[in-house]
């Protein structure tokens, strides 16, 4: 490949704003941070992939009435998300 193509594709990166506020998690995120410890403690030998793999099937097997505190806390966190935005836009 030519050496003037390959400078081309080179493309700049907006840096990121840091005042910007955080985006909101979902339940099932603050699920899997609530449980990765204790993944980690029952398959110590498991990478980062198999970990996640266990999370999401911790999850998915979880009941309804179960999912509720931690679709609550992404309901919060969706509203507060949402609020600094709105002051983040002024």
């Amino acid at each position: 490949m030519p050496k003037e193509a390959a400078q081309g594709r080179r493309t700049k990166r907006k840096t990121k704003d840091p005042a910007k506020p955080k985006r909101a998690l979902s339940a099932y995120m603050f699920f899997a941070t609530e449980h990765r410890e204790s993944i980690k403690e029952q398959f110590p030998e498991a990478g980062f992939g198999e970990i996640g793999k266990r999370l999401g099937e911790a999850w998915k097997n979880l009941p309804e009435d179960d999912k509720k505190p931690y679709n609550e806390k992404a309901k919060k966190d969706k509203e507060r998300y949402e609020r600094e935005m709105k002051d983040y836009g002024q």
